[in-house]
C-alpha cells in the first residue's frame, strides 16, 4: 500500500549531482561505515584473543573461545531485525536520519563494552550484559550497510555505480583494518598481563571519539533525491518491508545467496584464522594480527578497482572470478597457515582477502540495483543482514567445531568451499544489473 499522490506523474530519470557533491556522499558514507565496522570488527578480535579468559573463565581455552564466539554470533543475530526496522523507516522518511540513528547507537554499545567489568569483578553479570550490549551493536550496523550503500547509489551515475559504491564497501575491510591495527599497536607495546588487564578495552573506548567525527561529516550529507523526487511524486509503501518479501522474492534470494559465500570466507578469514594461529597452533598473536593488517590495507585498496571493472564487464564476471579465486585458494590457505612464518601467513590471509574483495566491491550495486526505490532500503537491507544468521554469525563457530571434531583443518576447507559454490551457482542464476536506471527498477 502507498500513501501519497498516486495521480502525479512518475516518470522520473536519475537525478545528476556535482562531482563535489558526490564526493561528499562517498566520503560521509566511507568513514561512517569503516567506523561502524570498526566498532563490529573490534569485537571479533576480542572474541579471538581476550573474552574467552575475561568472561568465560571457568571453561577450558577452546570451550571459552566457543562461548566468546557464541556471543560474537548473537550480533549477527540482531542484524536482520536492525535491517528491517532501519529500512522500514528509511524507505518511508530518508536515508539520511536513519544513518545518524544507527551511527549513535553503535558508538554507545561499543563504548560501554569497553566500560564493562569482568567475571572476576560481577560474576555472571558480566556476559549477560556483554551480551545485551552485542545485541544492541548488530541491530545498529543491520541499519547501517543499507543506507550508506543507497545514498551513494542514488546519486551515483548509473555507468559509475559500481565504483562508487564500492568505497562504503571499503568501509568494512577498512574497519576490520583499523581494529586489527590497534589490537596489535596494544599488543606490541603492552606486556602480555596489561594487555588482558586493561589493553584490550582501548579499541572500545575509542569508538566514541570516532563516532563524534563520523556524525560531523554525515550531517553535510543531502538526503538521497532519488528517494525524495518519487516520494514527492508516488508516495511511499506504508509497510515497506512487508512488501519487499511478498514482491521481491527472488531478488532476495539472490542476495542472500550472492552474500553467503562471501560472508561465511571472510570471517572465517578474518576471526577463526586468528583463534587457529594463536589457541590452537600457539603462534604469536602480533604476527597473525599484522597479516591480517596487510591483507585488509591491500584489500581496501584493490576493491576500487575490481568495481570499477564491474562497471565495464558486469557485476557477474567480477563477482563469479572472486568467488572461484577464494575456493580454489583454500585449497592450501591452511597449509601456509601451518607454516607458521610471517611470509606464509601473511600471503595466506592477504590472497584469500584480495579476493574476497572481488565479490565484496561489486557487492552494493548488485545488491541495491535490485530493488526498486520505494523498497530498496528495506529490500537490499533484509537480503544483506539475513544472511548474517546462517554464514557470518555462525562460520567462526562451524569452522571451530569442526576443526574439534576433527581435529584438523580439512573440513574447515570444505565448509568455505561449498559455501562458495551456493555464491556461484547464484552469479550463475542472477540478473545482470549492470548500468540499470534506478527508476526503472520496477
Amino acid at each position: 500500500m502507498l500513501t501519497g499522490s498516486a495521480d502525479t506523474d512518475t516518470t522520473i530519470t536519475q537525478p545528476e549531482v556535482s562531482r563535489r557533491e558526490l564526493r561528499t556522499v562517498v566520503g560521509a558514507s566511507l568513514i561512517g561505515t569503516m567506523i561502524e565496522w570498526f566498532d563490529f570488527f573490534i569485537y571479533g578480535v576480542a572474541s579471538a584473543l581476550v573474552f574467552n579468559r575475561l568472561f568465560f573463565p571457568s571453561f577450558d581455552p577452546l570451550t571459552g573461545t566457543l562461548l566468546a564466539f557464541s556471543t560474537y554470533a548473537l550480533g549477527f543475530l540482531a542484524r536482520p531485525l536492525g535491517g528491517v526496522v532501519f529500512g522500514h523507516f528509511g524507505d518511508r522518511i530518508g536515508r539520511k536520519t536513519l544513518l545518524m540513528i544507527s551511527l549513535l547507537t553503535m558508538g554507545i554499545s561499543t563504548t560501554a563494552i569497553g566500560l564493562l567489568p569482568t567475571y572476576e569483578q560481577i560474576g555472571t553479570w558480566a556476559p549477560i550484559l556483554l551480551i545485551m550490549l552485542r545485541l544492541l551493536q548488530g541491530f545498529a550496523v543491520g541499519g547501517e550497510w543499507g543506507g550508506a550503500v543507497l545514498i551513494v547509489a542514488e546519486v551515483a551515475p548509473s555507468s559509475q555505480r559500481g565504483f562508487w559504491t564500492s568505497w562504503p564497501q571499503v568501509g568494512a575491510p577498512a574497519g576490520n583494518l583499523l581494529a586489527a591495527g590497534v589490537f596489535a599497536l596494544s599488543s606490541a607495546l603492552l606486556t602480555e598481563a596489561d594487555f588482558i588487564a586493561w589493553g584490550w578495552r582501548i579499541p572500545f573506548l575509542m569508538s566514541i571519539i570516532l563516532v563524534v567525527v563520523g556524525w560531523w561529516l554525515r550531517r553535510a550529507v543531502s538526503e538521497s533525491m532519488v528517494f525524495a523526487r518519487e516520494a514527492a511524486a508516488g508516495g511511499v509503501e506504508r509497510f515497506p518491508a512487508m512488501e519487499a518479501i511478498r514482491r521481491k522474492g527472488r531478488a532476495l534470494l539472490t542476495g542472500a545467496g550472492l552474500r553467503f559465500g562471501e560472508n561465511i570466507c571472510y570471517y572465517v578469514i578474518a576471526t577463526f584464522s586468528i583463534t587457529y594461529f594463536t589457541e590452537i597452533r600457539g603462534g604469536d598473536r602480533s604476527l597473525v594480527l599484522n597479516a591480517v593488517l596487510i591483507g585488509s590495507a591491500i584489500e581496501c585498496l584493490t576493491m576500487p578497482l575490481f568495481a570499477a571493472l564491474s562497471d565495464r564487464v558486469g557485476r557477474r564476471l567480477v563477482y563469479g572470478a572472486g568467488a572461484v579465486c577464494v575456493a580454489a585458494w583454500f585449497l592450501i590457505f591452511f597449509t601456509l597457515m601451518d607454516r607458521g612464518s610471517m611470509w606464509s601467513v601473511g600471503l595466506a590471509i592477504t590472497v584469500a582477502m584480495v579476493a574476497h574483495g572481488a565479490m565484496y566491491a561489486p557487492q552494493g550495486a548488485a545488491i541495491t540495483e535490485l530493488f526498486p526505490t520505494r523498497l530498496r532500503y528495506s529490500g537490499a537491507s533484509i537480503a544483506y543482514q539475513a544472511t548474517s544468521i546462517l554464514a557470518g554469525s555462525l562460520a567462526p563457530i562451524i569452522a571451530l567445531s569442526l576443526y574439534k571434531a576433527s581435529g584438523g583443518t580439512g573440513l574447515v576447507a570444505a565448509y568455505v568451499v561449498g559455501s562458495l559454490i551456493v555464491t556461484i551457482l547464484t552469479v550463475i542464476a542472477a540478473p545482470e544489473t549492470r548500468g540499470v536506471d534506478l527508476h526503472e527498477v520496477k
